[in-house]
């Protein structure tokens, strides 16, 4: 039962291993050259195969340097995803992976980077030791060029009284890959999940420090420590002959003294398009920035979770897509992605906030949501919204058959998507390929129930009186109770409606059991395409991926379970 698992990892698979073999081609084609080429001979017999290596790792950092910003352009990738001609079926789902394909990059340059910067503390180790008073030879002769007039240099130390670290800082090249080192490390470990949980916005404010990161990139090269042999010196000195006669290069009309050039620097033009586009995103966060948005509604939730209905001029939005949103009053630097719960047919859009760090607790205060009454929508703090972008969910759509499972506060993307599925089935005469929808939703706060219940009690009624109470199946599970809360379950159990949510569907007590549920779902649409949509935790992530794997059949006639996971 694995051939549609095969088939819709395919691409991810083709796509990462595509990503490594441009990788291994670019450093194996480059450090071949480097090793070959006869321009760099005199260069390899200071340094060795060090400078093939630092040259390969180069490359192969330039061409992840100029991958990394795309999977992060928001508006570049909605374009993508609304180009239907381009994206289709399983090359769609692949724009919903950008953020998982953002950090392997970010694996691939910090693996070239530690190459590159131990290779050229090896080189100048060897630069440094070729220039000491103990250097002979060949290496003491190619170190000594450039003493004289109309000599160029090859080796960038020019005095005996100097050490490594001096060196390092007194080049472009040293100071700038420093600063590009210090840069990556401080991304890099800001970016762990810990840190993540723990401060989001010491993740945010030390992932921008990749603005330092690219201009030293793109200055690191003009200092040219790299020096190979130029292409007139190649014509009159014959390396072969040469090289064994260096004593006699100021004398022998067939051995000039060698002249060397600095490499044109490169990283500039692998970055310079991704950096163009990635401005012209936040060009347009400006202009949205500058939009008013206009607070209609707020509303205080249990669990501490609040509610924001807003206007804006033009905003429109498909289900399941997400907003970036700043409260200028509590940092005018920070942006975060919460998604809407708001419907396209609704005449607002609106979002449910979590308290779940800093700035959603300072949001949640200057909204006065812990006050006993809240604050007038004239004296509320000004919002700015940018989006909307889409996401995973978009496609739910598309399906004959979707399966939607939310756990905690990620079932807000579904809030959406119930609303739309209540105005187009019940409000509209358009024919929908959506003929079934599963929802499923793991809580622990049976408060955390309220907001969402009422939602789920109209389309439930709706249904009702339309006659379509087989569209929506919905399971709502509660993991989380006390002595008190289960006399009272217990005490109530035999009424129509389910004593936490008035639903007629009454709620169930624990964990799902996956293997049952996926198991029941493939026995009733034996032949169908289904989506299977998530939004939650790694480890239920990893349950519910696995589930689609099992209960997907080989037969391509067979049932088949295509898992998208939503992130932003």
């Amino acid at each position: 039962m694995m051939g549609s698992w095969i088939l819709n990892e395919s691409l991810s698979v083709i796509f990462v291993l595509s990503w490594l073999g441009v990788n291994l081609y670019l450093f194996i084609d480059t450090f071949c050259w480097y090793e070959d080429e006869e321009s760099f001979f005199y260069t390899r017999v200071i340094l060795g195969s060090t400078l093939a290596w630092a040259r390969a790792s180069a490359v192969c950092l330039n061409l992840n340097c100029m991958l990394i910003l795309l999977p992060i352009s928001r508006n570049f990738i909605s374009f993508m995803r609304g180009t239907n001609i381009c994206f289709r079926g399983p090359w769609r789902r692949q724009l919903d992976k950008n953020l998982k394909f953002h950090k392997l990059v970010a694996y691939g340059i910090a693996i070239n980077a530690a190459i590159h910067i131990v290779a050229h503390l090896c080189n100048l180790e060897r630069y440094h030791g070729s220039h000491s008073r103990e250097a002979e030879g060949l290496v003491a002769a190619l170190s000594k060029l450039g003493d004289a007039p109309n000599e160029t240099y090859l080796n960038p130390i020019r005095t005996f009284h100097t050490n490594t670290v001096t060196e390092l800082l007194m080049t472009v090249a040293g100071v700038t890959g420093l600063l590009i080192s210090l840069a990556l490390i401080l991304i890099m470990t800001s970016s762990t999940e810990p840190i993540r949980q723990a401060s989001y916005e010491l993740f945010w404010y030390t992932h921008h420090v990749f603005i330092i990161f690219f201009i030293g990139l793109t200055i690191h090269g003009a200092g040219r420590i790299v020096r190979g042999q130029t292409p007139a010196s190649l014509l009159l000195h014959n390396i072969t002959f040469c090289r064994d006669h260096f004593a006699e290069w100021q004398t022998a009309a067939r051995c000039p003294v060698p002249q060397f050039s600095g490499k044109e620097p490169s990283a500039w033009k692998w970055v310079l398009g991704p950096v163009v586009l990635y401005a012209c995103e936040r060009i347009i966060r400006f202009w949205r920035f500058q939009q008013e948005v206009v607070i209609t509604k707020v509303v205080s939730h249990p669990s501490r979770v609040l509610e924001l209905q807003m206007k804006k001029r033009g905003f429109e939005m498909a289900p399941g897509q997400y907003v970036l949103i700043q409260c200028p009053s509590i940092s005018r630097l920070e942006w975060h992605p919460f998604t809407l719960t708001s419907a396209p047919q609704d005449d607002f859009l609106s979002v449910h906030i979590r308290v779940a760090g800093d700035w959603t607790e300072a949001l949640y205060k200057a909204f006065g949501a812990e006050a006993q009454a809240l604050r007038e929508p004239w004296s509320l703090p000004r919002l700015a919204v940018d989006g909307p972008f889409g996401a995973a969910l978009t496609d739910v759509f598309h399906y004959p058959v979707t399966v939607c499972i939310a756990a905690g506060i990620g079932v807000t993307p579904f809030a959406a998507l119930l609303k739309s599925i209540r105005y187009r089935c019940c409000e509209s005469q358009t024919q929908l390929k959506l003929s079934r929808v599963y929802f499923y939703w793991i809580c622990r706060d049976p408060g955390a129930f309220e907001w969402f219940a009422d939602l789920l009690l109209s389309l439930e009624t709706r249904m009702s009186e339309e006659g379509k109470t087989h569209f929506l199946s919905y399971h709502i599970f509660l993991t989380g109770w006390d002595e008190n809360q289960a006399f009272h379950i217990a005490l109530h159990w035999d009424e129509n409606t389910d004593v936490i949510t008035g639903l007629k569907q009454k709620t169930f007590y624990g964990r799902p059991n996956w293997n049952n549920e996926f198991r029941q779902v493939a026995y009733s649409h034996p032949s169908s395409n289904i989506g299977v949509f998530f939004c939650g935790p790694k480890a239920l992530s990893k349950i519910i991926q696995r589930m689609c794997r099992l209960y997907s059949s080989a037969d391509p006639r067979g049932v088949h379970f295509y898992y998208s996971k939503e992130s932003f």
